[in-house]
């Protein structure tokens, strides 16, 4: 068994099978050591940081601790697909392959390990670098190609830890009685998504004892602060690729300024830091309903609040996607529609 052994990889994004290379590496070293670059061509549909990277990792090997992760932005390695046709730059990869060895302190005698079939595996190239070369099965069944560029497609194969990089947020807005708590549900069951519960309501029940008599300013703090809390926590544990949110953060401040008068400086960190991809806003335009919790519900009002939601979102520059059909089934199929479309390209 070799002493210390190096692995180099893109993992964008982390999936089983680097995880099952990255295992049997393992087993031939007593450290193995995972450099992680960045990739020549990154998914901008999908970005991650070098830290997003070297964070999945780390959580996935963290009961390992003969696994020793780092990042280099130094530079990064070009993607090869297959063995034939490959021209390999070896002053390059030998320059490339000291600085790592030299910068991360390993041994002299540390052995790169690739997969059965990358050109770095060909004896002709073996030969010519530096250092020794070992090799860990291929597993064909593993497109990493595929599934850099398609992540949605490849979804049950992306490692968990890297899932909440890749699901799509779903925001469902709206005003009072629109239907959002509804629909919301409904298209989490459609696609067996994940589900962000609107917090106002909750904190309404576990902290003002079931009605807003109590509600003021300082309370859309803690309630945008649960909303947070609620959004990381599902991501993280993100089972599909589809993640749906009962109500945003701009929802959250269009309550603030209609009942308070002013915007909360919190609430609007939150409508920044957390950028959903989507955002569905439904039209105030379906039956008012009183469930003892609404208060906006004449006409004026209703239009006043959907204006403060345009607004809100015209001043952080947050595109939506209107719906505007008053009948519930309609706004669900429209919805679906819209889903199908732009995350599953349906």
């Amino acid at each position: 068994m070799q002493k210390s052994g190096l692995m180099i990889g893109h993992f964008e994004p982390l999936h089983l099978g680097h995880i099952r290379s990255i295992l049997h590496a393992s087993s031939m070293v007593e450290v193995l050591h995972i450099v992680i670059t960045r990739h020549p061509n990154p998914n901008q549909k999908f970005p991650v940081t070098l830290q997003d990277k070297a964070r999945w990792l780390q959580m996935a090997c963290s009961d390992l601790p003969f696994i020793k992760i780092h990042t280099c932005d130094d530079f990064s390695f070009p993607v090869h697909d297959s063995i034939e046709d490959i021209t390999i730059n070896i002053d390059g990869y030998n320059a490339k392959i000291d600085y790592i060895q030299d910068k991360f302190n390993m041994d002299e005698d540390t052995v790169l390990l690739v997969t059965e079939g990358h050109p770095l595996s060909k004896p002709s190239v073996t030969s010519a670098l530096n250092t020794q070369v070992a090799t860990t099965p291929l597993h064909p069944e593993f497109d990493s190609t595929a599934i850099h560029y398609n992540p949605i497609a490849n979804w049950d194969i992306i490692h968990p830890e890297a899932r909440g990089n890749y699901t799509r947020t779903v925001a469902i807005v709206g005003g009072e009685s629109s239907g959002k708590t509804t629909l919301s549900h409904k298209i989490a069951n459609y696609y067996g998504a994940d589900l962000v519960l609107e917090m106002g309501r909750l904190y309404v029940g576990t902290d003002l004892g079931g009605t807003e008599e109590g509600l003021q300013y300082s309370d859309y703090g803690p309630i945008a602060l649960d909303h947070a809390q609620a959004v990381r926590e599902t991501l993280y544990q993100a089972q599909s690729p589809v993640t749906i949110v009962d109500t945003d953060f701009v929802t959250t401040q269009a309550f603030c300024e209609e009942y308070e008068g002013r915007a909360h400086p919190f609430v609007t960190a939150c409508i920044e830091e957390f950028r959903f991809d989507h955002t569905l806003f439904l039209a105030n335009n379906t039956p008012w309903i009183d469930d003892g919790m609404r208060s906006l519900g004449t006409p004026s009002a209703r239009d006043r609040f959907e204006s403060r939601l345009t607004d809100i979102f015209a001043r952080h520059n947050i595109q939506t996607y209107r719906i505007d059909s008053p009948d519930y089934f309609a706004r669900y199929e429209q919805a679906i529609a819209y889903i199908d479309q732009h995350i599953f390209g349906k």
